[in-house]
Parts: structure tokens; sequence; C-alpha cells
């Protein structure tokens, strides 16, 4: 069975790392991009199921990059949830605006992130004949 593809973007590496190695070991693919750019570009290569976003990141935040793929109609498909330090009902409510699926708060709850990547994209079924 194919495996569901996460694309983590987060400028902190331990924060990347850290969230590659938990969805990973849930049995997730797992890919990092360490900005927006980075993201953008490897779009077209590795089209993730779900993208995790800082809204804090060095080039552009969160906020307008979501608005970037939103706007990308090959990729506005993709559920974008958000997972940032910043937690104020002003910030959720700009990341919900800005198209996103979801807005997590850290210190994460992994097991409830896990449970929301999986409730955004169901399990691919194998294809009857």
């Amino acid at each position: 069975m194919p495996k569901l593809k996460v694309t983590i973007v987060d400028d902190d590496r331990d924060t990347r790392e850290l969230l590659a190695l938990a969805l990973e070991s849930e049995g997730f693919e797992v890919y990092a991009a360490a900005n927006g750019l980075r993201l953008i570009s490897s779009l077209q290569l590795k089209r993730p199921d779900v993208i995790l976003m800082d809204v804090n990141m060095s080039w552009i935040d969160g906020f307008e990059l979501c608005k970037a793929v939103k706007k990308n109609e090959q990729f506005q498909s993709i559920p974008i949830i958000f997972i940032s330090g910043r937690g104020e009902s002003e910030d959720r409510r700009r990341g919900l605006e800005a198209g996103a699926a979801d807005y997590f708060v850290k210190p994460l709850d992994l097991h409830a992130l896990i449970q929301r990547i999986r409730e955004l994209i169901p399990a691919p079924t194998p294809e009857e004949h």
C-alpha cells in the first residue's frame, strides 16, 4: 500500500527532524523544506498529500505561502495544516482565512495531529478489479 506523503515546511531544523521522525514512525513518507522557496520548487517533483507549515519563516511567512499554494490550480487541493508557536485566535483566524485546513499550536499534540492528517487524507484503498 502506498504511503501517505507529508511535506514539513519549517525553518527550524530540529522541529523538522522531530516531526519527521514522529510521522515516519506512523508510516508516513516525509519530505522537508526549510522555507517556502524550497517547498514551491519541490511540489512538482514530490507532490505531498498534506503540507505541515510553520507561520514564522524567513523569505515568506506561512500565511502568504499558504495563499500562494492555494492560488495554484495544480496544488490547491493539497490540505495545509499550520503548526506554530503563535497561538493567538487572530493567528488561527488568519491561517484558516489563508486556506489552511487546520491550525495546531506548539507544543504539539502529535496524536491529535496525526489523527487530523488521517482525517484529511483518506488512506488509499486497493482498487477493485
